[in-house]
């Protein structure tokens, strides 16, 4: 249903979105930071199945439409693009969402496991990046000839469950053992922010000059 190319391209692509910091990397370090290694993992499994219920609510209205016609395949590509550009801009705008607090410490009562589960759940499934990577990414790297554009969007689209889930997991254990290095400075964490907005900014123009794989 997918080919190995396809399935290598939308992969790397979104390794790039999923990694670039944005708001669930920026909640999951905090999360880190505050609460410890914990409650920043069972975030990162709330979290990645908020992304997951966005890609089946995304497979199940855009489908088979995206992939038929050029005309909103297009106008969803440079949506998509914009809003990417407005995020990074937005992510610059607001550099300072990672703090500690007391020496690392967390300033409240310790977090139940399933109060951040739901948390990570809603961040994730509130997520722009998470639909603008699989409204306007992901079908341009579907394969008409193939037939079934929508389990194709689902196939390709639980790879980045998996990406997402790997990586976020990644961030929260390097930022449970950085908390104090975190908190030396905030402008650490000002920096991670803007990282993420130039990514993002450079990704939403990279979008909208790019074109579908299948069109030649």
């Amino acid at each position: 249903m997918v080919t190995m190319h396809q399935v290598l391209a939308f992969g790397l692509v979104a390794l790039v979105v999923i990694a670039i910091p944005g708001p669930s990397v920026v909640f999951t370090v905090g999360r880190a930071l505050t609460y410890g290694r914990s409650v920043a993992l069972t975030t990162v499994v709330g979290n990645s199945f908020g992304l997951l219920t966005a890609l089946v609510l995304v497979v199940l209205g855009l489908g088979e439409l995206v992939a038929t016609s050029e005309m909103v395949f297009e106008v969803v590509k440079l949506g998509g693009a914009c809003f990417l550009v407005y995020l990074g801009v937005q992510a610059l705008r607001h550099r300072h969402g990672i703090t500690v607090t007391r020496e690392g410490h967390s300033a409240g009562p310790p977090l139940r496991p399933l109060t951040a589960l739901r948390q990570g759940y809603l961040v994730g499934f509130t997520n722009p990046k998470g639909y603008v990577m699989f409204v306007a990414l992901l079908p341009q790297f579907l394969d008409r000839d193939h037939g079934h554009a929508g389990l194709q969007m689902l196939l390709l689209g639980s790879i980045a469950f998996v990406i997402g889930l790997c990586s976020d997991s990644l961030w929260a254990l390097l930022a449970s053992q950085l908390r104090r290095w975190f908190n030396a400075s905030p402008g650490r964490g000002r920096a991670l922010g803007t990282v993420g907005g130039v990514s993002m900014i450079g990704l939403g123009v990279a979008v909208a000059v790019g074109g579908r794989p299948d069109a030649a």
